[in-house]
C-alpha cells in the first residue's frame, strides 16, 4: 500500500511561510490570492495490504511522529500500489 500524509498548520496558527508566498505571488502580479497555507507532504510504502489497517497504522505514525497535533492538522491518503 502507498500512503501519503498532508500536514498543514491548524487554522489560527500563524503561518509566516504561507504569508511570504502570498506576498511574493502578489508582487509577481498574481492578485486576488489570499489565505495561503504552506505545509508538507510525506509519501511512503507500507507492507500492510488491508486498507483499514493501513489507515490505523498511519494515524498512529502521525500522532507519534509525522505531525505535531498541537499545532498541525493532517490528512491521509491510502492507495493500493
Amino acid at each position: 500500500m502507498k500512503a501519503k500524509v498532508h500536514v498543514t498548520l491548524k487554522q489560527g496558527v500563524l503561518d509566516p511561510q504561507g504569508k511570504a508566498v502570498e506576498n511574493a505571488l502578489a508582487a509577481l502580479g498574481f492578485g486576488g490570492v489570499t489565505g495561503v497555507r504552506q505545509g508538507k507532504v510525506i509519501e511512503f510504502e507500507l507492507s500492510q495490504t488491508d486498507p483499514e489497517k493501513a489507515q490505523v497504522q498511519v494515524e498512529e505514525m502521525c500522532k507519534k511522529l509525522l505531525a505535531n497535533t498541537v499545532i498541525e492538522d493532517y490528512a491521509i491518503d491510502i492507495a493500493e500500489g
